[in-house]
């Protein structure tokens, strides 16, 4: 019986077939998560439904209609994961929620239709319920007129009022409908109004990426809750990339791109990001195929190639071939650093004592006086960079932010990495003694701190307390003008030159750490994963960063601390 996964996985490695980053770590994830046990592969199951959908599914449109669908060996792979990977506690299918974001005509819509297919007339039982969901009901119908043109153009499939047969469906005025097994094919468009009722056995989102913020993440949470009731219900997003800002496609990405780098403990989400991995290289046809995994088969090369020609001439064209082609959404966010890297950097415990009469530079995150403020000092020794940082909360906050946050700030504070500050609001001043200890107690001297331009003037401005002490302040400019210190530090950690110690809260900062790109700019910004995220001990490390590398010329050999 065939493997798919295997057989796409080999191909990956042996560099038949090229895809990027995110595509290559997830067939690494369930191929590994199959041989450790994490997972099982049932053949069976897998083979089944790859068959089913050659035999009954059909082009609906082009040179190819009506033909057979002949699945490509990236999508017979995908239809096995979704289907054959299993969860060994129960044998029930492991993935629930499905994301599938490919370029333009790809296949990506009528893939989704055969696999609706598949669940109305075969995997979904008795009762089984399809929707396709779009914000727009003629958005909605793109979806549901395939899947309706396929059923007319298999007659094992269709009802004949003169010979009926078992398990065939017929047009009703609202739905598709098989009798004989009470399932249901539906299309429903955005609504206020109803928000319960659904129990999906598939929910098909089509191009997710052009559902607007909020009313898009209420209607995929919608479904999604619909879904309890079914204990391999699947939620099946099939999109390219967009330009909507804030919205239910940024959410699946970042959610995404976090259980790729092992950075999540989400076990029943399924992505395929096939994307482009270096942005410079958007015109050129090998790094397109990672985008474009129909290439050759429902994309010929010279379309792709005229594309480009034309691209090339102009900017609104570029951005347009950039977002739907290679899939690199405008602003869009993903996550940054991956478990292994962040882990690299995390060791023994480190005493700030051990590292006395030291030259170091500092940076400062001030937040609102309510929430969360950081400072970090980052020491050199024998050209190993230790940053020890110290955040701040308002101390009758801090039950409040741990079951807000679902952080053990308690604990945080027992080991010394936070500590209480003021009562209902951050008292800038413990940050200013935490500075002046350093530099009283144990002779720590910053020669530069870096600090955001819109911090508390009181702290950090001038005549503040900072400076009237006698420290060197320098504003940092924010957003993607952090972009050169960004790359240079995840660099530093891949190669294990930044130290943090055992310091659990800054590597639980490292990893709600977003990455904002912009593909206009070819710049990113540092962003949270998610909006109760905090990154803050981050930024203050980035900010000491940011002055250590403008001021190097003129301090760098103090801060190697040469004795």
């Amino acid at each position: 019986m065939n493997n798919y996964v295997l057989e796409y996985y080999q191909q990956i490695k042996d560099g038949t077939v090229a895809v990027g980053k995110w595509v290559r770590l997830l067939y690494e994830r369930i191929v590994h998560g199959i041989e450790d046990g994490t997972y099982i592969f049932d053949a069976k199951k897998a083979d089944h439904a790859v068959t089913w959908i050659e035999k009954h599914c059909h082009h609906t449109e082009g040179e190819k209609a009506p033909d057979h669908l002949k699945l490509e060996l990236w999508q017979k792979a995908m239809v096995s994961c979704l289907f054959g990977v299993c969860d060994p506690k129960d044998g029930r299918r492991m993935f629930r929620e499905c994301l599938l974001v490919v370029g333009r005509k790809n296949g990506k819509s009528l893939l989704g239709s055969a696999i609706a297919n598949y669940v109305f007339f075969e995997d979904g039982g008795f009762g089984a319920r399809v929707y396709c969901v779009a914000p727009k009901l003629d958005q909605a119908d793109i979806i549901y007129n395939d899947i309706w043109t396929m059923i007319q153009l298999e007659p094992d499939l269709l009802q004949n009022k003169e010979c009926p047969k078992e398990n065939t469906a017929r047009h009703r005025m609202t739905d598709l409908y098989i009798e004989s097994s009470n399932s249901t094919v539906k299309k429903i468009a955005f609504s206020a109004k109803k928000s319960d009722g659904f129990n999906p056995s598939l929910c098909i989102c089509d191009e997710i990426a052009s559902w607007q913020g909020d009313a898009g993440l209420k209607q995929y949470e919608v479904m999604k809750s619909g879904m309890g009731a079914r204990p391999e219900g699947i939620m099946l997003s099939c999109t390219t990339s967009g330009y909507q800002n804030d919205s239910i496609f940024d959410e699946l990405v970042k959610r995404s791109t976090r259980f790729l780098l092992g950075e999540s403990k989400e076990q029943r989400l399924l992505p395929f990001l096939y994307m482009i991995d270096d942005i410079d290289k958007w015109n050129d046809i090998n790094e397109l195929r990672k985008a474009n995994p129909n290439l050759g088969a429902s994309i010929p090369v010279d379309y792709l190639l005229e594309e480009i020609a034309i691209a090339e001439q102009s900017l609104p064209r570029k951005t347009e071939f950039i977002t739907k082609m290679c899939c690199r959404k405008q602003n869009t966010s993903t996550a940054w650093l991956s478990t292994q890297t962040v882990s690299k950097c995390i060791g023994d415990e480190l005493r700030i004592e051990d590292f006395a009469h030291s030259y170091c530079v500092a940076g400062i995150d001030l937040s609102m006086a309510r929430d969360l403020t950081s400072a970090c000092v980052v020491i050199e020794r024998n050209g190993i960079l230790y940053p020890f940082v110290k955040c701040w909360l308002p101390s009758e906050k801090i039950d409040e932010a741990t079951e807000r946050d679902g952080v053990p700030y308690r604990i945080y504070i027992e080991r010394g990495w936070l500590e209480p500050s003021g009562e209902n609001f951050i008292d800038y001043k413990d940050c200013y003694n935490w500075f002046v200890d350093l530099v009283e107690r144990l002779e720590i001297l910053p020669l530069v701190c870096g600090y955001d331009r819109y911090s508390s003037q009181f702290l950090c401005g001038k005549q503040g307390l900072m400076e009237s002490y006698g420290f060197r302040m320098d504003d940092v400019y924010q957003g993607d003008n952090l972009w050169g210190t960004l790359q240079v530090m995840e660099g530093l950690m891949e190669d294990g030159k930044i130290q943090f110690g055992d310091n659990d809260l800054m590597k639980a900062h490292l990893l709600n750490s977003a990455i904002k790109m912009s593909v206009e700019r070819g710049r990113g910004r540092l962003v949270k994963v998610s909006p109760n995220a905090h990154i803050d001990a981050v930024a203050s490390l980035v900010d000491a960063l940011v002055v250590r590398d403008k001021w190097y010329h003129e301090i760098g050999v103090q801060l190697k601390n040469e004795r």
